[in-house]
């Protein structure tokens, strides 16, 4: 695989409370795509890492959606673009559905500014990533997600935002029902920053800020801190300068 332009995995973004996974609990992956090449290259790579288990893999997201009901992966990698039922499609199935709400979906995309990028995150998505990026930047991608994070980098976000966001601002019916700080501190997660950068921007521990961003996804009802970026985003809510 050729070099992304930059890594779309800020490891930032991964909680910093989390604890290590147990070496016995391995992450299990599921792969959808309808490129038999793609699925190839994935699972040769999820076989030769320790700690990460395929359960299956689908060419077609109406497949894909039965493998994700019968199997339940932890994380599933989803190309956006597939015949019969495309990425979104399952997306919106798998983020509606609560028995799959443990589930994180990864949208695989060929451009950076994949025209459905911004939809996939605003349905759920965990995150997107190229799918020209490193492998070391895949398999850690994996285990950020797994472990609660988002595949955002701040650059990512910015431009998502310039292509994307701007005619589509809408505040967020639940906006109000954030406080001054949980407004600001979400603020400052939509612009890539970790809860350990937060803290020190902000002169308080990070635990202050974990609470306060665990909170405003509960009010947001945002199904991880991703979606909560896209609220940020379509609210326009930006940290100070």
């Amino acid at each position: 695989m050729s070099p992304a332009p930059e890594s779309p995995v800020p490891q930032s973004s991964a909680p910093e409370s989390s604890a290590p996974m147990s070496p016995d609990s391995a992450i299990r992956v599921a792969i959808v795509d309808d490129q038999a090449l793609v699925r190839v290259g994935l699972r040769t790579l999820l076989g030769s890492e320790e700690g990460l288990e395929l359960v299956g893999e689908a060419a077609d997201g109406r497949e894909g959606l039965a493998l994700v009901r019968r199997t339940r992966p932890d994380v599933v990698l989803c190309d956006i673009r597939m015949p019969v039922l495309d990425g979104l499609g399952l997306l919106r199935e798998v983020t509606a559905d609560p028995a799959l709400a443990a589930v994180r979906v990864v949208m695989l995309t060929t451009f950076e500014l994949d025209e459905y990028v911004f939809e996939s995150l605003r349905y759920g998505a965990s995150g997107f990533l190229l799918k020209d990026a490193e492998p070391t930047t895949l398999l850690d991608a994996i285990r950020v997600v797994a472990d609660g994070g988002s595949l955002l980098a701040p650059s990512v976000t910015r431009r998502v935002i310039d292509s994307f966001a701007g005619p589509r601002r809408t505040p967020h019916p639940q906006l109000g029902q954030l406080t001054e700080r949980e407004r600001e501190i979400v603020a400052w997660v939509a612009s890539g920053r970790s809860n350990q950068e937060i803290a020190d921007e902000l002169v308080v521990s990070p635990d202050t800020v974990r609470t306060h961003v665990s909170r405003a996804m509960v009010k947001l009802q945002a199904r991880d801190r991703a979606q909560l970026v896209v609220f940020a985003i379509q609210s326009g809510l930006e940290p100070p300068e």
